[in-house]
Parts: structure tokens; sequence; C-alpha cells
């Protein structure tokens, strides 16, 4: 059943699209799984390990397991989604089609969330870094911050295909650094070393390997994530690809098929070289699984620079997607039209200052990181839920719709992802319910604002409105 109940406005002025576009076929399939990478890499240079805390070696292990479940699931339901619809929009504009204005804005609101708040907590930890390696006698704070938005955003005004080829290369710094990683601490491999963490004898079912006990599983699902989280954003370069159709889809598979891969390795060899103990609480646990008695060695100094790569990488790529979505949205009329227009080199510049400002501030008011991170999780695990909804609802309202890629197992891949995505995000509350709160909050002022203004407001001729005319009008003539 749609949602669509409100009727999209014309708008005055020919030039309204015009003004309003992105430089097309700036990027192929070799550039978006970059892309993807990019979105995920640094989260597996550090955080990841804190879900040890949570749930030992086999509670964080099962939990990845399934949290790369979900996210396989999803991004095989994205890719058949991404060749049907290839907009800007992304998973709103999907959600849009299949679950109505509502719909596309409950989606949309939960994606910027995840993509305003990430890049804000990222600067910190590149602030952490950059003093924890002695980088020009700097320490981390706002000054650090302001460079980073500041040099990042003025890469993608400059244009979309220097900023995706920028990201393109600073992710294969990374992603070189992981496997050389991987090498090095898999000679110190010891399985001994990966159940080491104390067992919490009250915890139900708890043993060496479950030390805080089944629940404990459950409440590392968000660290779990953190292996994958923003390999979603792919199919929202869909109005800046070649032949999106087929791009996409191919792109969305390599992307998850390398940080399968890469989430292996890391969670493997970092805990079996130190220990799991000894990773749970680092900083940087890659790091500290390379300096036995905390010794640094040319190698660890090595992944140390290559974990700052990682984070500029996801840094960079996730201004990216955050504008992608904030400039459908406006595009649409869900939000203030203004923030779409696009630059001679077609590039959304209000998209890319208005979030920037918006993520510097916090990071430079709060410092908290950690928190914002899962206030971006919680943010992202809605999002994940609703496409994954919309996908179903697609399948069964629309059967005939052309689909030039299909998801292995169709509906049951789909469904797979959304009873994941819904178990993730209560998880969240285990964690940190101070973060649920502060992202329903959020939620709750942007329905405020689409209930009262925008949901009267919307653009007939924007893309997304436009595919749910034409599927409303087809409806219409079967119903006829």
């Amino acid at each position: 059943m749609t949602l669509d109940t409100e009727k999209p406005r014309p708008v005055e002025g020919d030039d309204y699209l015009e003004r309003r576009t992105l430089r097309r076929g700036s990027a192929g399939w070799l550039l978006l799984t970059g892309l993807g990478v990019a979105y995920v890499v640094s989260g597996d240079y550090s955080g990841w390990n804190f879900g040890l805390a949570q749930g030992g070696f086999g509670g964080l292990g099962i939990a990845m397991a399934l949290m790369g479940v979900m996210y396989a699931c999803m991004v095989f339901s994205l890719a058949e989604l991404s060749s049907v619809l290839p907009t800007a929009g992304g998973g709103y504009g999907f959600a849009r089609r299949a679950l109505g204005p509502w719909g596309g804005f409950l989606t949309g609101t939960a994606i910027l969330i995840e993509y305003v708040l990430a890049p804000a907590a990222i600067s910190i930890f590149i602030g952490d870094y950059v003093e924890s390696l002695g980088l020009f006698g700097l320490t981390s704070g706002w000054p650090v911050y302001l460079a980073c938005f500041v040099v990042f955003i003025g890469i993608h005004l400059w244009g979309v295909g220097e900023a995706l080829r920028f990201s393109f290369v600073v992710t294969g710094i990374a992603v070189a650094a992981l496997l050389v990683f991987a090498v090095a601490a898999f000679s110190h491999f010891d399985a001994s070393r990966l159940d080491d963490i104390p067992v919490h004898a009250d915890a139900f079912g708890a043993n060496s390997w479950l030390p805080m006990g089944i629940l404990g599983i459950w409440a590392a699902f968000p660290f779990g994530m953190w292996f994958f989280l923003g390999v979603e954003g792919v199919p929202l370069a869909a109005e800046e690809t070649k032949d999106p159709a087929r791009t996409l889809p191919r792109a969305i598979r390599w992307s998850m098929a390398i940080l399968v891969v890469l989430a292996v390795l890391t969670f493997l060899a970092s805990t079996g070289a130190r220990g799991a103990a000894a990773v749970q609480d680092a900083g940087n646990p890659l790091v500290e699984a390379l300096q036995p008695g905390g010794k640094a060695t040319a190698l660890s100094r090595i992944v140390n620079y290559a974990g700052l790569a990682g984070l500029v990488a996801s840094f960079f790529s996730l201004i990216y997607a955050g504008s992608r979505q904030l400039f459908a949205l406006s595009r649409a009329g869900y939000l203030p039209r203004f923030l779409s227009l696009t630059s001679r080199r077609k590039a959304p510049y209000l998209g890319l200052l208005v979030p920037g400002a918006i993520g510097f501030a916090l990071a430079a008011a709060t410092g908290d990181g950690a928190r914002m991170l899962n206030v971006a999780v919680f943010g992202a695990t809605i999002s994940y839920a609703l496409m994954s909804l919309s996908h179903i609802v697609l399948r069964r309202r629309e059967p005939g719709l052309d689909r030039p890629y299909r998801t292995p197992g169709g509906v049951l891949t789909s469904s797979v992802a959304l009873v994941l995505a819904c178990a993730a995000l209560v998880a969240t509350f285990l964690v940190d319910v101070t973060a649920a709160l502060i992202a329903l909050g959020v939620y709750a002022v942007a329905i405020g604002y689409f209930g009262a203004y925008s949901r009267r407001h919307l653009v007939a001729r924007a893309p997304e409105e436009e595919f749910a005319a034409l599927a409303a009008a087809e409806a219409e003539l079967e119903r006829d």
C-alpha cells in the first residue's frame, strides 16, 4: 500500500532543473567501487574493536557475520532498485516510489542523519590521529576539524570527477596498508588469544567465546556494522554515472565483496596477533596489534599513517554522499529548494557547504565522536529497514516493472535484510540510549517540518516525483 497522499505542484520557471543539474557520466564502475569501499574503510582501522567489550570475540564475530548478511542482502536489493530508478535520490528515491512522499521523506531524513553526523565524528578521529602522530605539532581541536572540512569540501566543489579520483587514490593506500597489516599480524597469530576476555559468570550463556553471554551478540550488532557502514551510499552517484543501470549494480556487488574480505582479515588478524583483551579498548587497534609491549615498530607507524588515510577516505566520501542526498531531497521540495542549486562545475555547492558547516559546528562544540557515530548508526538502521521494505513493496505491487538487474532470492533476500535491520535498530538502544534519543529528536523536528509545510510544496518535475507520477498513471490505466 502506498503512502502517496500529496500531489506535487508545478514550479515556476523553465530553468528550475537546469539550475539543479549534476555532471553526467563522470564515474565508471571502478571509481564507484572505490567510492563504496571509501565510505567504509575507516571502520576497519578503528571503532569495530569496541564491540569486543560488548560481546567478546565470539559475540562480535557472530554480530559481524549477521550484519554482513544484512548488508549483503540489502545491497543486492539496492542493486536492483538502482537499476530501476537511477537518480541522485538513492534510498530516498526508492522509498518514494514504493511508500509515497512520507516514506521517501522518512528514508531520506534517516540517511541524512547518517551522512551529516558521520563526517563530523570522523573529523574528530582525524584530529586524534594527527595529534598522536605528532604531525606539524598540531593537537586535536577545532582548527584541525575546520581544515578537514575546508580542504575536502573544496575538492568536491572543484568537480565530481576530480573528487572521486582523489577518493580512489586515498582509499587504495588505506586498503593496501590493511593487506600489509594482515600479512604481518598473521605471522604472530595465536588462536589461544582470541577468547582471553574474562567471562561474566552471571550473564546468560556466558563462556570464554561469549564472555558477556548471548545478549552480548545483540549488543555487538552496531559494532559489527562498522565493517560495512556506508556502502549503501553507492546509488547516490546514479546521475553522475556512465550507464547507471549496469554500472551501479556491478559497483555495489564488488564493493561489498571487497569489504567482506577486509572485515574478516582485519578482525582475525587483530585479535589473533595480540589478543581480544588487548585491542578491545584501543583507539588504534591495528597499531596495538603490531606493538607487543607497546613499543612502536616501523610497520606499526606505517599502519598508523594508513589509518589516517582511511579516515580521510571515509570522511571525503561521506561528504559526497550527504551532499547528494540533500541535493535530491531539496530538488524535489522536501527540503528548502535553494539547497539544490548547482555551480558552473555542476557541484551542489550549498548541499556541500551547509552540511559541512553543521558537521564542523557539532565537532567543535562536542568533541564526542563516538556519540555522533552512534547517532549516525541509529539513522542508518532506520533507512536500511525502509529501503528493504521498499524492495519488497515494489516487487509485490509492480512485478512487471523493467528490472535490468534482479536481486538473487528476490523478496526473501530483502526480507532477511529487513528483519536484521530492525534487530540492529533495537540494538542501538543497548549501546547508547542517549544517542538513540538524540536521533529520534532530530527525526521528530524533521517530521514536523514536512508535515506542516514541505509535503504541500513538492516539485512535480523532480525525477523521483516523475517516476512516482508515472507509476500512479499506469496503475490508474490498469484499473480502468
